[in-house]
């Protein structure tokens, strides 16, 4: 849709945004005007909100991207999303607003963060509670709030995955995380699979196996990957390998109780262990679905067989639950149990409390002494501010059932996006678990060439333009992120599906 406008239309080229159009010049509207078009080409609307957000009498755009482009660092303006870029305002639950009012359907929640739904009453009741008692003291005296804590989130968590260490970030626990596997184990080689994100501190970056979050300088030192074990993308796959509602499309000859592809695929890890690695291995670190490697599920015994030969070569198993804990993918509370695993470390942030800085490594009491080698302080990990936030997210987690909307909106959402793969040859694959959910986007189905960068965004425009903020990931950039705020409903979805099929098909008449 296109309309005449008299306000000028922010744009970005070579990383740089400018001011274009005026009253004479057409661009393409954007929140509102876009919404009504799609709703004009369909018979679902966007659910009603009735919640009004505060108006904005900030800066005017023009300004905050100027300071964003000359006293912000360049990284920033890299990794902003759009080209025409979201103003974000105000928040409410699944909903976002932007400066000018037009709402948004938030279907990322800040990368897989925001957990419980924006600015949740609830949330906000504990946080404005603790704010008038005491935000900071650190560790070093005891307040009530990290020891209510640790005994609240490790009841959620099985035998004997006991002991505490809270952090600021996934970052932060995964690089304390490595830290403590090399102390216990005595040993310094770390394995990792292929697409992993695992973090950008020092020495997390080490465990990313991911070229574009690399930088030319000396890295990888002890850590050492093996091949992802994608069904979809990779050599070896089926029609029955992951814990998904909906399966690959490719061929699988496998008889009841195998899967070729898992043997393959672990064959690879033995492979990377006879002559990568010395006799005695750290450890491994995976994903139980790879979030920012673009929401990829294994083969359902993988991580069992994996963690087996972990453990025979003196290493132990680290779950990463940054994206994938605190109920997402619905079946269960944590991803590795989806696995039937029970790892010997448990590294969590992101959705633990719905926004607020902290993360957490929770591992057994034996592995924790081992800790104690040396003397390690956090100054804000586990303030009691950060305590109180998260624990009100377990809380509301039970409170709202919201592992069970997960189940429920999740399947219907990815039942759906099975059908528009059907219908759309450039849709290659629908997985996930819950709501965490991925979409990778081809040239074709039979190549399953990933759809180049410049096409994904227009897709990716669309979307945001008719209402929708959805996020990207994968190694070549190819696959279309699903992490909502747990709250979404079916309505949601329907909306989701009905903007992201008009995207499709906007993308399918351009060319």
């Amino acid at each position: 849709m296109f309309t005449r406008t008299n306000a000028p239309c922010l744009s970005r080229k070579n990383g740089i945004w400018k001011a274009v159009g005026s009253v004479m010049n057409f661009h393409r509207s954007s929140g509102a005007l876009c919404q009504k078009a799609v709703m004009d080409q369909s018979s679902v609307q966007m659910p009603p909100c009735d919640y009004k957000p505060e108006p904005y009498q900030g800066m005017s755009k023009e300004r905050l991207l100027q300071i964003r482009q000359h006293k912000c660092n360049p990284m920033t303006t890299k990794v902003t999303y759009y080209q025409r870029p979201v103003f974000i305002h105000h928040g409410y639950m699944q909903w976002l607003w932007d400066m000018d009012g037009r709402r948004y359907l938030d279907m990322f929640a800040g990368v897989a963060t925001v957990s419980v739904g924006h600015c949740h009453p609830k949330v906000r009741e504990a946080t404005e509670k603790q704010l008038g008692r005491l935000w900071h003291t650190s560790a070093i005296y005891v307040h009530p709030q990290i020891q209510e804590y640790a005994e609240k989130l490790t009841s959620h968590l099985p035998e004997p995955l006991r002991v505490v260490y809270l952090t600021n970030s996934g970052s932060e626990a995964n690089d304390l995380a490595l830290l403590m596997a090399r102390l216990h184990t005595g040993n310094y080689a770390i394995t990792t699979l292929r697409g992993a994100y695992h973090g950008g501190s020092g020495m997390t970056i080490d465990l990313t196996s991911n070229a574009a979050y690399k930088f030319p300088v000396t890295s990888g030192q002890g850590c050492h990957s093996t091949m992802c074990p994608d069904v979809f993308r990779g050599p070896w796959g089926g029609s029955h390998c992951r814990d998904s509602p909906v399966q690959t499309t490719r061929e699988c000859n496998c008889s009841p109780g195998q899967c070729l592809a898992n043997n393959k695929y672990i064959d690879q890890l033995k492979e990377v262990f006879a002559t990568c690695v010395p006799h005695q291995i750290a450890g491994l670190f995976a994903e139980p679905i790879q979030g920012v490697g673009g929401v990829v599920q294994y083969p359902r015994n993988f991580l069992r067989d994996a963690y087996k030969l972990v453990r025979e070569k003196g290493g132990i198993c680290i779950a990463d639950e940054v994206q994938t804990g605190f109920a997402r993918t619905g079946s269960h509370y944590w991803g590795f149990q989806g696995h039937d695993v029970i790892p010997d470390m448990v590294t969590m942030a992101k959705g633990i409390a719905n926004g607020f800085p902290m993360g957490a490594v929770v591992t057994t009491e034996e592995i924790a002494r081992s800790f104690g080698k040396g003397l390690h302080f956090n100054t804000f990990g586990g303030g009691p501010l950060s305590c109180a936030v998260a624990s009100s997210v377990l809380d509301v987690i039970k409170e709202d059932g919201l592992q069970e909307t997960c189940e429920e909106v999740g399947t219907y959402l990815l039942e759906q996006l099975a059908k528009l793969r059907d219908k759309h040859e450039i849709v290659g694959d629908v997985r996930g678990k819950g709501l965490m959910i991925g979409v990778e986007m081809v040239k074709d189905k039979v190549s399953r060439d990933p759809l180049p960068p410049e096409h994904m965004d227009e897709i990716f425009e669309d979307t945001k333009d008719m209402g929708v903020l959805i996020g990207k990931g994968g190694n070549y950039a190819q696959v279309f992120r699903l992490k909502p705020p747990l709250c979404v409903t079916k309505a949601d979805a329907d909306f989701f599906l009905a903007v992201f099929d008009q995207a499709l098909q906007n993308y399918t008449e351009r060319r």
